[in-house]
């Protein structure tokens, strides 16, 4: 439901995160006189924001773009001036912190060496292009460091105590759950047929330690032990990353010792003897405690800077001058126990999500509007009902009003379990969740001509090198890689997942028929280990199944916390009022009056 939000600067104020970005000091004016900066628009804390500003900030929002009109075009002016107006008084409380003449000269370095600006020529040439005088561009930098120094004072000012940390890892407990491991040799050979021998001796009882001695590729001295160090030979355990994908499945999906391979991956062939399985755990606290110390750090550090930045904006005096071209409008849209949201609350996580921009750039965005906008507000309402039950619950929650909602979900739902009967049921009604889709190895060679694909199809059916042979046709080679259904365009798609039969084997692989493209082109494909869509058996699922159910209660346990929280509670949402009062009115031309009839004739 809340997502735990891992850019939290982006989030409260994007304009300030473009400032950290890479180049966008071009984003910023320089401090040039009054004049060369047109009329004051705004006024934050009594310092004047002027046109310029404002026009060099709107050229870099993608919001504006798409030339916003009627109450769109208010909604994007009300969340662009709220940015500037934080902004600002950002600005104004990291003044006072002190940064050095050395740290700005670094920094300046630094841009000159990122935009490849090290002669003095290509520097001020830059300089002169964007408008700045080398003093102009070390006081903004200057002024960027501040910002950065203050929020990490507000960061790292926040200390969580020893309670904190202590409920901080009960509601994070699945962040600290660590993977399934194994204790395994494994023998790896470039030769197939050795590969075959070697499985065969270790199925007779042969020491597999001593086959991977004699004949492994890789870890030989270690008797193939994994894990183990230079000059030992005990396997220590691993995860899943020490094998080739394809080997790593085959192995943890014995769920126990057991004998796997040979298979291919890279070129080589494995064998795995898997000695034990050892099934992820959760640790204890004690285990992980510096870690969710810092975690913990981390959290709290986030939820002061959050802090920090309302209470920055809600004691920020700001005025509007008279005739401007922008439409400020800021009402309350909803209250929860008299607290109220703004509508610039609810328009910053709209509009910082790149799905909204994209569908206003494509002219839909009073779509967006009349979709996004109701969803999330719905949304604050639930995570400010929460962050208020949290904080009445006594327990000492930490971290964003996202963290603390969502872990005070957690918490109250923490003693949730599944049985083994609700975990097979789980499996059987939620299939696709089990399944590893088809896969196989696609190449594709495109040809302009049907006459020539044709000839390639029965060249490739003989074997040889495909570049050569697709080459030598006037034609071009695609790797498409291991893909799954959907992956490729339809045509080809269809090829290799739709239809039911083989095509030719050839040396090259299956070699399939000539199909013409919507381009107009024409394709054949050669394909490698196609494999069918396979339903993992329950046993190797059996955890995930019982996550599943779990998941699946915590999910409707959550809703229904939610619907007593608002039963009990005093919310208004007002939002559909607000947006009918902010949406011009359209002027009405008058009726025109029906032409009287003609007297008649006498």
């Amino acid at each position: 439901m809340f997502g735990i939000n891992k850019r939290l600067i982006t989030i409260l104020f994007g304009l300030l995160a473009l400032a950290f970005a890479v180049g966008a000091i071009l984003l910023f004016t320089p401090q040039a006189g009054q004049q060369a900066r047109g009329k004051p628009v705004l006024w934050v804390n009594g310092k004047a924001v002027y046109e310029l500003d404002l026009l060099r900030l709107q050229g870099n929002d993608p919001l504006y773009a798409a030339n916003p009109q009627g109450l769109l075009k208010t909604l994007v002016d009300t969340h662009f001036l709220e940015q500037v107006i934080l902004t600002e008084a950002l600005k104004q409380d990291a003044a006072r912190v002190r940064v050095g003449s050395a740290e700005v000269r670094k920094e300046v370095d630094r841009i000159r060496e990122q935009f490849g600006l090290k002669d003095k020529k290509a520097y001020e040439q830059f300089l002169n292009q964007v408008g700045y005088t080398d003093a102009q561009l070390r006081g903004e930098v200057k002024t960027q460091l501040q910002i950065q120094k203050r929020l990490e004072q507000i960061r790292s000012g926040a200390k969580p105590t020893p309670e904190e940390v202590r409920l901080y890892f009960e509601t994070h407990r699945d962040t600290y759950k660590g993977e399934d491991r194994v204790k395994a040799r494994q023998i790896v050979v470039d030769d197939k047929k050795l590969a075959e021998e070697l499985l065969a001796k270790a199925k007779a009882g042969e020491d597999f330690a001593a086959l991977a001695k004699a004949h492994s590729k890789v870890g030989a001295e270690q008797g193939g032990a994994l894990g183990a160090a230079p000059g030992e030979s005990t396997p220590k355990p691993v995860t899943k990353v020490v094998f080739p994908e394809k080997v790593a499945e085959a192995v943890f999906a014995l769920k126990g010792p057991g004998l796997v391979g040979p298979l291919e991956a890279g070129g080589r062939y494995y064998l795995v003897r898997v000695e034990e399985y050892l099934p992820a755990k959760t640790p204890s606290f004690e285990e992980v405690k510096d870690r969710v110390e810092k975690d913990a750090q981390e959290a709290k550090g986030n939820g002061a800077l959050e802090a920090y930045l309302e209470e920055l904006r809600k004691n920020a005096q700001v005025r509007f001058a008279e005739g401007i071209a922008y439409t400020y409008k800021n009402p309350p849209v909803a209250s929860v126990n008299g607290k109220e949201i703004l509508l610039a609350q609810v328009l910053q996580p709209v509009f910082s999500n790149q799905q909204t921009a994209a569908l206003i750039q494509q002219g839909l965005g009073e779509l967006a509007v009349q979709f996004f906008l109701p969803q999330t507000l719905e949304s604050l309402i639930d995570r400010e009902l929460l962050a208020e039950a949290a904080k009445k619950s006594g327990q000492p929650f930490i971290g964003s009003k996202d963290d603390v909602a969502q872990a005070y979900l957690f918490y109250q739902t923490r003693e949730l379990s599944a049985t083994e009967e609700e975990a097979r049921k789980f499996y059987a009604e939620n299939p696709a969740l089990f399944t590893v889709p088809a896969s196989a190895e696609v190449v594709g060679a495109t040809f302009a001509a049907e006459a020539k694909a044709k000839a390639f199809r029965e060249a490739a059916l003989r074997g040889g090198d495909l570049q050569a042979l697709a080459k030598a046709q006037g034609g071009s080679v695609t790797e498409y890689g291991t893909v799954n259904p959907n992956q490729l365009p339809a045509v080809l798609d269809r090829l290799v997942f739709k239809v039911k039969e083989t095509f030719p084997q050839g040396p090259l692989g299956e070699v399939s028929e000539v199909v013409k493209l919507e381009d107009g082109t024409f394709a054949v494909l050669l394909i490698k280990n196609r494999k069918p869509e396979t339903l993992k058996p329950y046993a190797q699922v059996m955890e995930e199944a019982k996550a599943g159910v779990i998941g699946r209660k915590r999910q409707q346990a959550a809703q229904a916390l939610i619907q007593k929280l608002r039963q009990e509670a005093k919310v208004e949402n007002r939002l559909s009022q607000v947006l009918a009062e902010l949406t011009p009115k359209t002027e009405e031309k008058p009726k025109e009056e029906a032409p009287k009839e003609a007297p008649a004739k006498p």
